[in-house]
């Protein structure tokens, strides 16, 4: 149906689709400089899944990839590697040569594959007190940060039955636009979806969304009321 391996001698379904232009080249040609930052377990969502499933970095895009602790189950380690990446990217940020940071936190995710709920709720803490120091530090140079996700799992641990449910699910995602021109100006985004991402990042840094992006920026109707 799909292609497990490219040398299968027969005709595959389902292809994989090539992504024309992800954002990353979209940030290349704009001549911004780009930082990726994930544990090892997602290093393949930081970069080639990111790029359109394309393996080489783009010029100007650097990838910071910390070692996932060894441990038998995630559970047994709760923050994963959270702390150490986080500290990286305060660093990183301190340097003020990025234009763009993609940060994915593992541990929620990796955690929840476990079942342990218990495990599951400090993985979060974790992340949120990691993601906080992140954006303190974004504010303080007048940055804009983006948290979502691309599939639930963590939200949504047990079944419709009580049973433990380890797998992704399609439970909604958080996503939060923080920035210091927003403050004071709550306001409730419409229900999007992934291909939204993009066009609302480029929003936020000014930049035109290609025809080939499909996805409607999400602060349309907010920017244009004056709230910026």
């Amino acid at each position: 149906m799909t292609e497990y391996e490219k040398d299968l001698p027969c005709t595959v379904a389902y292809p994989p689709v090539r992504v024309p232009v992800p954002l990353g080249k979209v940030l290349t040609d704009a001549h911004i400089r780009q930082l990726r930052v994930a544990e090892t377990e997602k290093e393949r969502f930081v970069g080639y899944y990111f790029n359109g499933m394309r393996e080489d970095p783009y010029p100007g895009e650097d990838r910071l990839i910390v070692p996932s602790p060894k441990v038998a189950t995630y559970d047994l380690k709760p923050e994963m590697s959270s702390l150490e990446l986080t500290d990286k990217v305060i660093d990183r940020l301190s340097l003020g040569v990025y234009g763009f940071m993609l940060i994915n936190f593992a541990n929620p995710d990796m955690v929840a594959h476990t079942g342990n709920i218990g495990a599951a709720i400090k993985a979060c803490e974790a992340t949120d007190v990691c993601v906080g120091r992140i954006m303190e530090e974004i504010l303080r140079v007048d940055g804009a940060c983006i948290i979502t996700g691309d599939h639930g799992n963590v939200e949504e641990m047990l079944g419709a039955d009580g049973g433990m449910d380890t797998e992704h699910s399609t439970f909604p995602v958080p996503f939060m636009v923080i920035a210091k021109r927003f403050l004071g100006y709550p306001h409730h985004l419409p229900k999007g979806k992934l291909a939204d991402v993009a066009p609302t990042l480029l929003c936020l840094l000014g930049l035109a969304v290609p025809p080939e992006m499909t996805g409607v920026n999400l602060l349309a109707d907010f920017i244009q009321g004056g709230k910026t």
